[in-house]
This record gives structure tokens, sequence and C-alpha cells, in this order.
């Protein structure tokens, strides 16, 4: 479905990306775990073309993405949904709107095909009975919930979830969490997950990939990153303080 092949990506004379390789399995959920500014969401953009690499390909169905012109792009661009990190929502219109936005941007379907497609979905992601309130007018767990029905509501192919759980405390980040499973056992999207949340990562992700460097350095099944003997991937998950990774704060 997704492959990078040696990636590589500078700002300002500073590598973030380093013959990145890595390949997303075929509607599996890959979780990439690193530290903060070591390229995670500089990867996702890559992947859905919102930036091109210096050098390497991101493929997609075996399409070279960088090499698509913007309409091309545009059109790769509908096999994918994104939760943002922040939810993105639209803060003036309400939650129907919201998950119904992207049905009145690509389709021409009859206002009465939107209400069942949004109605469904509000089933699906625990929020009947909300569709007219405002984001402002929710829990921040509830516009998590919001994010993800609008990434979903096209069906797509691939499902970017970047850090889904923060700002959550503990109990509701459980909940994101297994929603997600939930939607992915329905749906059989590829998704693709950035996080911090190494308890998070272990539960919903079929596979976990570490960042660090500018390139993956390990990937495996959750039991084998658990069981890492990479002394950067065990001081990671362990969040030690002792190890490898320098975390003194300049």
């Amino acid at each position: 479905m997704i492959v990078l092949e040696r990636l590589t990506k500078s700002f300002n004379g500073i590598k973030v990306l380093d013959d990145l390789n890595i390949k997303f399995e075929d509607q599996k959920i890959t979780v990439v775990i690193g530290r903060s500014g070591g390229g995670k969401s500089v990867m996702l953009k890559h992947i859905i073309g919102l930036i091109r690499p210096d050098s390497g390909r991101v493929l997609v169905n075996g399409i070279d993405i960088g090499t698509l012109k913007r309409k091309e792009l545009n059109e790769i661009r509908k096999k994918f949904g994104m939760v943002f990190q922040d939810g993105a929502l639209f803060d003036s219109i309400n939650i129907f709107e919201n998950i119904a936005f992207p049905i009145r941007q690509h389709t021409k379907l009859k206002e009465s095909e939107i209400k069942d497609m949004v109605y469904s979905m509000l089933g699906d992601v625990g929020l009947s009975g909300q569709e007219l309130k405002v984001p402002s007018e929710i829990s921040g767990g509830m516009r998590k919930r919001v994010a993800v029905a609008r990434a979903l509501i096209l069906n797509p192919e691939i499902v970017l979830f970047d850090e889904p759980t923060t700002g959550l405390d503990p109990i509701m980040s459980d909940a994101i969490n297994n929603l997600i499973i939930s939607i992915h056992n329905k749906f059989k999207f590829t998704g693709i997950i950035i996080s911090h949340n190494i308890e998070g990562a272990y539960k919903t992700g079929d596979v976990i990939a570490m960042l660090y460097g500018g390139r993956i350095i390990e990937m495996g099944s959750p039991a084998e990153i658990k069981n890492s003997k990479n002394p950067v991937v065990n001081q990671f998950v362990t969040g030690s303080m002792s190890g490898p990774i320098n975390f003194n704060i300049i």
C-alpha cells in the first residue's frame, strides 16, 4: 500500500529524515514512535504529499506521488483520511456538518444519503444524539471522535492519525485507542499512527516502528518491540533517563 524508499529531508541545513525506508502493510495498523521533533510528523506529511522529499520516493499503490501534478495528487489524496492532532474541526458549524463536509466537497449525493451516512458514522464513533452541538460544546475526547468520524466518512483506504490521544487523560486516551481498534476491525483500512503513548502503541499497533536519527531503527510486533535488545528502543519504550538517548534540555 505505502512504501517510503530512501526518504531524505532537511530544513535549514538540518537533516530530519535521513535515508528512511519503511513499508506499511496493507490493512494493518502501524504505530510510529520516536522522540518529539524527531521527524514523525514530517514523515506523515510526506506520505500525504504536503511535503516533497529532497531525495527518495513515496509510493502509494506503486505510484510515486512526488512525480504527480496537483490534480493527480488530489486524486490520490481521496484514498486518505486524516485525523489531526488537535482535531482541526470547523468551530462555526455543528458536528453533523463537520462530518458531512468531505461528502459535500467530493460527492454529489442527495441530502437523504448524506444524512444516512453521517448518522451511521455517529453511531460507529459513539456520538449518536450529539450531532447538533458545535465543537466548543463537547469534550476533548468527543472532538477526537468527531475528527475520526470525518476522516472515515468516505471510507478511505488509508487513515493517518497524528498523535490521536494528545491532551487526553489516561481513561479517555484508552477510550480513543479502543475506538481505533473498533473502527479498524469494521473498515479494514491501512492505518498509520504517530504516537508517544507507548501503552497505546502496544494496544493498537499490529506493527510498531521506531524513528530515531532520521531512520527507522527497528520494526516489529508489539511483543518484539517490548522485548527489543536495541538499547535506543529499550530506553525509549521504558522511559529511562539512562541510555544512549540524550535527554539534556538545551
